[in-house]
């Protein structure tokens, strides 16, 4: 008898939440099941899978639900049976069903010869298959066309859907921007590729971790750099001045545990991490829901247990006292560092919230996949704004450096722009193709440390675009194309002259943000989940899908 495997189906609903645009409950579910270990090829995974492996089913079902019983007619459509008694239901109730309802037809109904009933049935479920494949082939041929007909999209592979993106690569679309008046930025011929390739002299891998680093993150007064990865660890590494091509691992990081015994008790992976201003401690959030706050030097401070889902976001406010969460299970929650509890927990959302970012020492903003923002404030009960615009999840939020606008992104593949002074957007950014991952503003303008320089936003897609902006006018100032594949993260360099970029194309690039173009690159193996720099700006931190962090000594 066939059978599907636990592993397979995993899988199976895996590619149909990516392939839904559901990228964050894909992540989550990669992330448990381990799909990245799978053994499972994905280019022979035909787009549609599990709804057409679903559709098939329960045909059987309906086939075998009027066939098992020869003293009954089958009539040609099988409609005696809707999904959910199919689902719901065995093979004898469905029968009495179909009995009952035949009943009342057939008195409208011609009897069929009893020789034909199962030609006749099996006919129609191949009719029914073969018209899923062809809506499944009509629906990949649509969208290979539209790939194509796209001027401002270089070809690129969709996380979820490997093989189609190879097929698409093969076409060679050309990268052209229309007539907004904005230049891609010139590739590089192969000879000068291979200047700007940063020497492995100038790298240091950091190993250690056994899965999958997702978060990392300077501290912000010294030298020592925080990891957190899907092993359910996260690390304190200290980092030397000056970088070696050397492997560092062991002696060189702290290891702190977020489990006490099995380390498959249940999944911790640490999602978030984030150092207080001063540097003196860290604050880890996991996938079971606890945020944790350790020393410098990784001793376990204090335990912060109510959030009843993960912790994808975690931020400290700028004196230190409070520590702000944002969890799966649609709240946030300002902890009272100090005391080691909950302060106030906030439950706006209907939705999980994705992000967080403080305001100001008291307040905050929050954002979800209900698509929507919320402003608060400790000690108040209500939000004290709201931000309604966004037709998708609402992935990243951040304050500009003066803390008066709210940059957001979202699904719906726009950037929006909030004011607390008027309820609608001020700016709405629309040239990306794709779902927005990050916003970041560049450390300059008014209430930066480089008061003198120009506010910019920059915006990461899956469209493997990068865009910066210009906040005054909300005019877009530059395209960056480099990457091939979705754009997960985004910094400026603390004086803002440079941008980093991260992409599971595993490739981190330096950008020069005045003329638009790679001045470093970095070629990883495997995809990059964040990118962040040192308070210096001369030393760049990347962690990598294949367990390791890199750190790039850069000195322009």
């Amino acid at each position: 008898m066939l059978s599907i495997t636990s592993a397979e189906l995993n899988y199976l609903i895996f590619r149909y939440l990516n392939e839904s645009g559901f990228t964050h409950s894909a992540f989550t579910l990669g992330c448990e099941a381990g799909i990245s270990k799978s053994t499972i090829d994905g280019n022979l995974v035909p787009p549609g899978a599990l709804v057409t492996f679903v559709q098939r089913g329960i045909m059987y079902l309906e086939l075998e639900a009027n066939l098992s019983d020869e003293d009954l007619d089958a009539d040609g459509d099988f409609q005696f049976l809707n999904p959910l008694d199919l689902i719901t239901k065995d093979v004898d109730e469905l029968q009495k069903i179909v009995k009952e309802k035949k009943e009342k037809y057939r008195e409208k109904s011609h009897k069929k010869e009893n020789a034909n009933v199962e030609d006749d049935g099996v006919e129609t479920v191949k009719g029914k298959v073969k018209q899923q494949r062809g809506q499944d082939k009509g629906r990949i041929e649509k969208e290979k066309d539209i790939a194509r007909g796209k001027e401002k999209e270089k070809p690129f592979r969709e996380m979820a859907d490997a093989n189609i993106a190879a097929e698409e690569a093969k076409g060679g679309v050309d990268d052209k921007r229309g007539d907004r008046g904005v230049e891609p930025m010139d590739i590089c011929p192969p000879e000068e590729t291979m200047t700007r390739e940063i020497s492995k002299s100038d790298v240091t891998v950091l190993q250690g971790h056994t899965s999958e680093v997702f978060a990392c993150a300077w501290n912000p007064t010294g030298s020592l750099l925080a990891s957190g990865s899907g092993d359910s660890t996260a690390r304190i590494w200290t980092i030397s001045d000056k970088s070696g091509s050397s492997a560092q691992s062991g002696p060189s990081s702290v290891v702190l545990r977020h489990f006490k015994g099995r380390i498959n008790e249940k999944s911790k992976d640490v999602t978030t991490l984030d150092w207080n201003v001063d540097g003196s401690l860290l604050a880890t959030g996991s996938y079971d829901g606890q945020a944790r706050i350790w020393s410098r030097e990784g001793e376990l401070i204090s335990t912060l247990n109510k959030h009843k889902g993960p912790i994808f976001s975690l931020k400290w406010n700028k004196k230190g006292d409070f520590l702000l969460s944002g969890s799966v299970d649609k709240t946030a929650i300002v902890w009272d560092v100090k005391a080691a509890e909950c302060k106030q927990q906030f439950e706006f959302h209907t939705a999980p919230a994705l992000d967080v970012d403080w305001r100001n020492n008291i307040s905050f903003a929050t954002c979800s996949t209900d698509s929507m923002i919320y402003v608060c404030k400790v000690g108040e009960n209500r939000p004290i704004k709201t931000f309604a615009g966004h037709q998708g999840e609402v992935n990243a939020i951040k304050w500009d450096p003066t803390s008066t606008l709210l940059a957001s992104c979202s699904d719906d593949s726009t950037a929006k722009i909030w004011s607390m002074k008027q309820d609608t957007c001020l700016l709405d950014l629309r040239e990306h193709s794709k779902e927005i991952y990050t916003v970041r503003w560049s450390p300059t303008g008014p209430g930066s440390n480089n008061p003198s320089r120009q506010l910019v936003l920059a915006s990461a897609s899956f469209d493997s675009t990068i865009k910066i902006w210009d906040i005054d006018s909300g005019r877009l100032l530059h395209n960056l194309t480099g990457h091939s594949d979705p754009v997960y993260s985004v910094a400026f360099s603390p004086n803002g002259e440079y941008l980093a970029s991260g992409s599971l194309d595993k490739c981190m690039h330096i950008w020069s943000v005045k003329e638009a173009k790679i001045v470093k690159t970095y070629t990883g193996n495997g995809g990059i989940f964040e990118v962040c720099w040192n308070a210096k700006g001369d030393g760049l931190a990347a962690c990598f899908a294949n367990n390791v962090v890199c750190v790039v000594d850069f000195r322009m």
